[in-house]
């Protein structure tokens, strides 16, 4: 067992024995407003007023109570904040073995008014996570090792999150999650989404939702949930925002800049962001593969090592306004926009020898790829209050355009065993993609005077696509079209959908259930070439997909529940994977589309029990038919990926996450997971019928000291994971951060480490292959040190509620651009 994982249960191991220790006293209270009227759902914060430690944040239940419990001896006092009432601080109290329950005073609120606001910072510290019906949170803040990164730092240190060599996220060790941003997809995939994901600033970010059954209100897309990235945006009125600068060095350089503001008067908000960031990332790529005869026998190997240096430049902004045209109506207008250049150059050799590993011939290749990639969205939102009971109708349109242009370059040496050249060939391909989508929705939300709601909608969505290959082989100077690799490919897809939500709250139980219909009519074009015969498919099919939440109150206040949970989804496949193009990644190595792609139905069952916002653990289980995955053939010693129909998937998974306040100075998140999955498919020539086990665990350690200085702790680890055909090897990593707060509190300063040891490789194994053996060893620039600068300015003033616009949902995440 290496020493990152000893260092983790070393962490878990005092954890348990601190929790243990705990004394079980108690502070409870009641609050209400001045004419002596319960408030529920009022968060209660209680701190320890020697350092500002915030300690637990409990809610007000239907009569005004509220229990803290559990404590040790200490001196505490409670804080009130809420923009409907006038703060609340209050004396100062001891709890002592000798004096083990407090009961303090009736806390009178008096309605807040709208007056100015002077600078006030925030003290107290949002918690790692949150658990609610039908998600769990994940408060970027709580991060310090992720301050002035990006959004995919934030992502892979999120519980039950992993990411591959390729960049596909799985979510507790599925795949076909849905990344939405401010619950609009991206429509990108692999490592398209995981390099528009880098050009996010985590300054910009306020939390991720993780959703395994995500509700009826969403789109059906994703099998494995939905990860729901939500920006900042300031709710005050006058001008504030603030600035981030952050640079790092690992074996290469990297730099990320970002600027936010927000405006508000009475009648107009104007918010925005802009973020600029240079990455150099670097990939020592090997890889491996043994031929075998029919008999089994060696009959040849390949050896692969390539050296891959990328730089990217890319600027990313959004801007927004709102309009308040009276206190019941809002009209708001959102544009953003992302341009991305990246050069990619791979410089690679293989060696081909024979069973007795002899040396054959030798390929040197030199690979040069460039692209520019733009992307421009606009939203029109429209929100009216229909009465001041939260009856409310809002409307969405939108449209978004991606266009892409990548240049290639493949030059091929190849040389005999004296070292003479035998052989040189130099293909050139430029790939356009122009994507375009228009959507329209419209939502409805009913409260009723016993709290249930109900809410149902409409959406509509239509999907563009227009990519053409053009191959051309060098041939004495001379560009001769290579027609077996050029073509022309176009798509389009019409998506109509409807769905009904209600929940309710009888005695313990709090209940939500949904119901989705969506239709999808699709059509695919290939045109061909004077070589190649075009083709045409045609789609159209209608699914419902229902959701169900029950929740539990195991006792009267609610600390202790059960929540139950059932949802059936669809993923559809991404718009250029339908594409038939066979794309050279280099002259052993291609890529293809697959039309005859079916979508693929998941169906999702869960069961967990929930302590507070401080312990939770999950059983769940997971059938997919169809699953879509990369595959990989072999044919004639060339290496296909292609996206393949897995016919049958199954997950059983078992988790748990525990918060838990180990001083007034240390509070610390564990998760941990076992997950079990199963796939069972015919592929190529091959009989697919795979199964494993993985363990995986992660840990965040939050140290707060006095005089602004604050510092991190963070670990993962990951054992072998089996994925259809692919075996991924076991991974770890320890990051480290220390923050210190400077200029009265409105700025800070941090120094992070990440991957202390480097041992987070992405190293694998590829199973099911016709007579071949293959793995693969790929080490990334993981390492790095970064030092992070924040300021922010402003004032704060009482503000009006903001429109979360949120018209086209799940199309933008099938992009691979």
């Amino acid at each position: 067992m290496n020493n990152q994982i000893k260092m983790l249960f070393s962490v878990f191991f005092l954890i348990s024995g601190i929790t243990q220790a705990q004394s079980g006293l108690k502070i409870k209270g009641r609050v209400a407003t001045t004419s002596n009227q319960p408030i529920s759902q009022l968060p209660v914060t209680l701190i320890v007023p020697k350092t500002n430690a915030v300690i637990k944040i409990e809610l007000t239940d239907s009569e005004g109570n509220y229990v803290f419990d559990n404590l040790s001896e200490n001196e505490y006092q409670i804080q009130i904040e809420n923009p409907s009432y006038k703060g609340f601080i209050g004396k100062v109290i001891a709890l002592t073995i000798a004096n083990p329950e407090i009961e303090l005073p009736l806390v009178l609120l008096e309605a807040s008014n709208a007056n100015q606001l002077n600078e006030v910072v925030i003290t107290k510290k949002k918690p790692f996570v949150e658990n609610k019906i039908d998600r769990t949170v994940v408060n970027v803040d709580a991060f310090i090792t992720a301050g002035g990164g990006d959004a995919m730092d934030v992502l892979e240190k999120s519980p039950g999150i992993s990411v591959d060599q390729n960049g596909t996220i799985t979510f507790k060790g599925k795949s076909g999650v849905q990344v939405f941003i401010d619950d609009k997809p991206t429509y990108l995939s692999g490592a398209e989404l995981e390099a528009y994901l880098k050009s996010l600033p985590a300054s910009t970010l306020d939390k991720i939702e993780l959703m395994t059954n995500p509700p009826a209100k969403y789109d059906a897309a994703g099998g494995a949930g939905i990860i729901n990235i939500v920006s900042k945006r300031s709710k005050a009125k006058g001008f504030n925002g603030n600035l981030t600068s952050r640079v790092g060095q690992g074996k290469r350089f990297q730099t990320r800049q970002g600027f936010n503001f927000n405006y508000m008067n009475n009648k107009v908000r104007i918010f925005g962001n802009i973020g600029y960031g240079e990455n150099n990332p670097m990939n020592d790529l090997y890889i491996f593969r043994k031929f075998k005869n029919d008999d089994g026998s060696t009959k040849s190997f390949f050896h692969q090592d390539s050296d891959i240096r990328v730089k990217v430049h890319s600027v990313n902004t959004k801007i927004g306004m709102d309009y308040y045209v009276s206190e019941k109506t809002t009209i708001g207008v959102g544009l953003s926009g992302t341009l991305r250049n990246v050069n990619k150059n791979s410089d690679v050799l293989s060696d081909i020898t024979d069973a007795n590993s002899v040396l054959d011939s030798s390929i040197v290749a030199y690979n040069r790829q460039k692209e520019k990639f733009k992307n421009g969205g606009v939203n029109l939102n429209l929100r009216h209050d229909i009465d001041s009971l939260g009856q409310r109708i809002t409307f969405d349109v939108d449209y978004l355009k991606y266009d892409t242009a990548t240049r290639q370059k493949f030059n091929n040496y190849t040389y005999q065993p004296d070292n003479s050249l035998s052989n040189q060939d130099e293909l050139k391909g430029y790939l356009p993609s122009d994507i375009a989508i228009y959507s329209f929705k419209s939502d409805y939300t009913l409260p009723f005077k016993n709290g249930s709601q109900l809410e149902t909608g409409y959406k509509i969505s239509y999907t563009k696509t227009d990519n053409i290959a053009d191959y051309r082989d060098i041939i004495n100077g001379q560009e001769i079209p290579n027609y077996n690799t050029s073509n022309h490919f176009k798509y389009d897809e019409t998506i109509n959908a409807a769905y009904i939500n209600f929940n309710t709250n009888f005695k313990r139980f709090n209940i939500q259930t949904g119901l989705r219909i969506e239709n999808t009519e699709s059509k695919g074009h290939q045109l061909g070439n004077v070589e190649q015969t075009g083709s045409k498919f045609r789609k159209n099919y209608t699914n419902l997909f229902p959701t169900i939440y029950v929740q539990y109150k195991l006792d009267t206040i609610g600390n202790n529940s059960l929540v139950v949970n059932y949802g059936r989804r669809i993923n559809r496949p991404y718009f250029q994977d339908l594409n038939p193009f066979v794309s050279p990644l280099d002259k052993f190595t291609f890529y293809s589309g697959n039309p005859f792609l079916n979508p693929s139905f998941t169906d999702n069952y869960e069961l967990s029990y929930r302590y507070k916002s401080l312990f939770s653990t999950t059983l769940s289980y997971g059938y997919s038919k169809d699953d879509i995955n990369e595959t990989i053939e072999i044919n004639d010693g060339i290496y296909y990926s292609r996206p393949g129909n897995i016919g049958k998937s199954q997950y059983f998974s078992w988790n748990a996450n525990a918060q838990i306040s180990l001083t007034q100075w240390w509070t610390a998140n564990a998760y941990t997971e076992i997950t079990h999955s199963r796939f069972k498919s015919k592929l190529y020539t091959e009989d697919l019928e795979t199964s494993g086990t993985f363990w995986n665990f992660s840990m965040n350690n939050s140290f707060k000291f006095q005089k602004g200085w604050s510092a991190e702790l963070s670990g993962t680890y990951q054992t072998d994971v089996v994925s259809s055909q692919f075996v991924l090897l076991s991974r770890s990593n320890i990051n480290i951060g220390v923050q210190k707060k400077i200029l009265n509190d409105k700025g800070s300063i941090k120094l992070a480490v990440n991957d202390l040891f480097y041992s987070n490789l992405n190293n694998g194994i590829i199973r099911n292959l016709q007579n071949t053996e293959a793995n693969w060893r790929n080490k990334l620039d993981s390492r790095f040190v970064a030092l992070t600068f924040t300021y922010s300015f402003g004032k704060s003033f009482k503000t009006k509620n903001q429109y979360d616009s949120n018209g086209a949902e799940s199309e933008k995440n099938r992009v691979k651009v």
